[in-house]
């Protein structure tokens, strides 16, 4: 074979197109090479992103992590549509992009006037709908430990009861529909839009049912605190960031520890209600919190209250430290009395506390 190759470039030579002959497939190896990278490159980050250290991380926001191409996240036989999926989200993040951010002791004096008190809470179960749109920078400096405690537990708990409370109307009328024999245009038309809010293309009444639940208020406070440093941190001041949700492509903050070659950041938010809208969402729908949910419907079957010390054995995937986070989630619950806000409720909001924000 080679002897015919020598022969080839032999005549070649002869006739004085060697020359030419090596210009042109030194083009076209010049042309192959530049046509071959992209498709090298491709198969290279797919290989990454499909690799253990970024399938395992369960705090990815859905809509900014996924493969388009690929189901990471969700139960193995769910497909879904990103856009469907979070789209509430999307348009409550885009909601208040110019918010005016208040400094602390302008929220101090709000929460004197209306009388927004955490001991008053504890007895009484009664929340002022005080809904911020982020930490004011000073918490940082308030040097009293239980104050700057309590300051934080103001801001974030009725941001979650309003997430829990959008909940529960809707699966109260979830179970309407369950319990007719015929359903109108209306409300097939409502079904349909939470089966692609929820990611269940396959439209199983009974998966929906369990995903679309609550979050114990004692367990999502236990989990912001844990994530903010008590409203402290960067991610908090800078992206209203509560609960350290990661992203590889979506707008977000980079962990100065985190690797060169390491994409991800931690998801921002214009307002902090769209990151407890987001956490919620994750649990209620990520593949890797499906014992989670198992859980809580069980609760939910026996008549229980959904307990937070019992749902948080099965959040040891949320970070790193497994079973120590599960232990510093319980620890913070029980501190803290966190489980004095299980039942609260959040008063209607009216337009004299409107104006007063």
């Amino acid at each position: 074979m080679k002897k015919r190759k020598n022969k080839v470039l032999e005549v070649i030579d002869n006739n004085n197109l060697g020359s030419i002959a090596r210009t042109f497939l030194s083009g076209m190896v010049v042309i192959l090479t530049f046509y071959s990278l992209p498709l090298l490159i491709n198969f290279t980050d797919e290989n990454i992103l499909n690799s253990k250290e970024f399938r395992n991380n369960s705090k990815k926001v859905l809509a900014y992590t996924l493969d388009k191409k690929k189901n990471g996240s969700l139960d193995a036989n769910e497909t879904f549509n990103e856009r469907d999926l979070l789209v509430d989200i999307y348009s409550l993040n885009d909601k208040e992009t110019d918010a005016v951010r208040l400094d602390a002791s302008t929220i101090k004096q709000l929460y004197e006037d209306t009388g927004y008190k955490l001991d008053d809470i504890r007895k009484n179960k009664l929340v002022k709908p005080v809904a911020l749109d982020s930490f004011p920078r000073e918490i940082k400096m308030i040097e009293n430990t239980k104050k700057r405690k309590e300051f934080f537990l103001q801001i974030v708990l009725p941001l979650i009861l309003q997430e829990n409370n959008n909940i529960r109307l809707d699966r109260k009328r979830l179970f309407s529909i369950i319990n007719k024999s015929n359903n109108n245009d209306l409300e097939k038309k409502w079904l349909n839009k939470k089966y692609k809010q929820y990611g269940i293309p396959s439209k199983d009444l009974s998966t929906l049912k369990v995903r679309m639940d609550e979050v114990p208020v004692s367990l999502a406070l236990a989990q912001a605190a844990k994530e903010t440093g008590w409203g402290t941190s960067r991610f908090a001041q800078e992206g209203n960031a509560l609960f350290g949700q990661w992203t590889w492509s979506g707008e977000g903050l980079k962990p100065k520890e985190a690797d060169e070659n390491k994409g991800h950041k931690v998801m921002k938010f214009n307002v902090l209600q769209a990151s407890v809208r987001a956490y919620q969402r994750n649990l209620n729908t990520h593949k890797t919190y499906r014992e989670f949910r198992l859980a809580r419907a069980q609760l939910r079957d026996e008549g229980k209250p959904l307990d937070s010390i019992i749902l948080s054995q099965y959040l040891d995937k949320y970070a790193e430290t497994g079973e120590e986070y599960v232990k510093t989630l319980r620890k913070i619950i029980k501190q803290n009395s966190l489980k004095d806000f299980d039942n609260a409720k959040l008063l209607p909001s009216s337009l004299e506390l409107e104006s007063l924000i």
